[in-house]
């Protein structure tokens, strides 16, 4: 057996429980379990919010939305032909993976006792509805067949101001330039949630066909185009521009985030802040180990003379400690990912920890499982920590026989 690894192995093993040493040992390793528990749950929750946050907007469209070029109004649209290069052919584009149509009509609904306005989003066959599927609290999305043309899909916040649930009907009046106001009677066909008042507050959904004609546009014009791209970590530096090559002159070409400029700055923002904080465990759970191994060098002082006057190296020695240090770590590792790992489940399964809607935009602390993340953590954690292992086994090369065996 390796002489190293042997003698590393017994230190401590004979320490009685409550001396100083067994103390020093289980502070050690309950301080790496800590801070691997922290770094495991900050990942998993960061990477769920930011995850659910974008799978809400991603929902309502796509990653790159086409419209008319100078239309700075995002909920007024001008007629965009469905007879482009880039809607005929998009399955052929390489970043392209899903491409749908969509056509906005601004108007108000009324009840009995209520009226709203709102912003009707007409939507055909090719709408994403698996990834909508999500943000469905009751009912039914809105049927693709001409049966399904009077059927809207309401937010649970117009749906409670407006006391309306699935079934119900309703009026919506629709006013136009230079025409007289439209009026529709509507079937709530279902009732859907995302808490983002962006949505919730304002956008319903009917049938592409219906705002069409309410425009009096022929089948082939709509009011834009959503794109979902393959590799949405690229949007920005890569797949917007090769998006761009297809666009005739008259298009022009907005990603998500640019339009929710707002919400990915913050997203970024708690990335950056989790990064800060992992930093400083790393840096805290560094002094720990550094401050425990050199305790353990001191109580060895004259097992460190007693090996070094039988002839083993300095280099031998340290060896024995920084083994002694990494098997600390090993087992505080141990016991954080058990810890962390069992904590992101009962949340993941059992969600028990709320959240406030209007803030956050859910109502529980998400989980997202990364496999690559809880290794980056160990990975992190177990490099860095045993890297500063070295540093107070410098101590060792200053300890001299002699004095280290009369030490006392």
């Amino acid at each position: 057996m390796n002489f190293p690894f042997f003698i590393a192995q017994r230190l401590g093993k004979n320490t009685l429980r409550g001396s100083f040493s067994a103390i020093v040992t289980t502070i050690a390793i309950a301080g790496i379990a800590i801070g691997v528990f922290i770094m495991l749950i900050a990942f998993a929750i960061l990477e769920g919010f930011q995850g659910k946050i974008k799978d809400k907007l991603f929902s309502f469209g796509g990653h790159i939305i086409v419209t008319q070029r100078g239309l700075k109004d995002s909920y007024q649209d001008a007629p965009l032909s469905t007879k482009t290069h880039l809607k005929q052919d998009f399955k052929k584009i390489e970043p392209i993976e899903h491409l749908q149509v969509y056509a906005h009509q601004a108007g108000v609904l009324k009840t009995d006792s209520e009226v709203m306005g709102v912003i009707l989003k007409g939507v055909g066959e090719d709408f994403h509805r698996e990834s909508f599927a999500q943000n469905m609290k009751a009912g039914k999305f809105v049927r693709p067949t001409e049966a399904g043309e009077r059927d809207v899909v309401i937010s649970q916040k117009i749906a409670t101001k407006l006391r309306l649930k699935v079934g119900d009907a309703v009026n919506m009046f629709f006013i136009q330039q230079n025409a007289d106001p439209r009026f529709r009677k509507l079937t709530v066909s279902g009732i859907y949630e995302t808490g983002m008042e962006e949505f919730d507050e304002r956008i319903i959904f009917g049938h592409l066909r219906m705002v069409q004609r309410l425009k009096n546009w022929a089948d082939t014009l709509v009011g834009g185009y959503e794109i979902r791209v393959k590799r949405f970590e690229k949007l920005d530096s890569v797949e917007v521009y090769k998006v761009a090559e297809h666009l005739s002159y008259e298009m022009r070409a907005e990603t998500i985030t640019q339009r929710f400029m707002g919400i990915f700055d913050w997203l970024r923002l708690l990335g950056g802040n989790v990064q800060i904080f992992l930093t400083l465990i790393l840096i805290v759970a560094s002094v720990n180990i550094i401050s425990i191994l050199l305790i353990l060098i001191m109580e060895r002082v004259q097992m460190i003379g007693v090996l070094k006057a039988l002839g083993a190296t300095n280099a031998q020695i340290r060896t024995i400690f920084i083994i002694k240090g990494m098997l600390l770590i090993l087992k505080g590792m141990a016991w954080g990912n058990v810890l962390g790992l069992g904590f992101c489940a009962l949340q993941y399964y059992f969600p028990f920890i709320p959240l406030d809607a209007d803030n956050y935009y859910m109502h529980t602390v998400p989980i997202a499982w990364n496999v690559y993340a809880i290794l980056g953590v160990n990975v992190l954690v177990f490099g860095v920590v045993s890297l500063v292992l070295l540093l107070p086994t410098l101590a060792i090369s200053r300890i001299q026989p002699i004095k280290a065996i009369r030490f006392d």
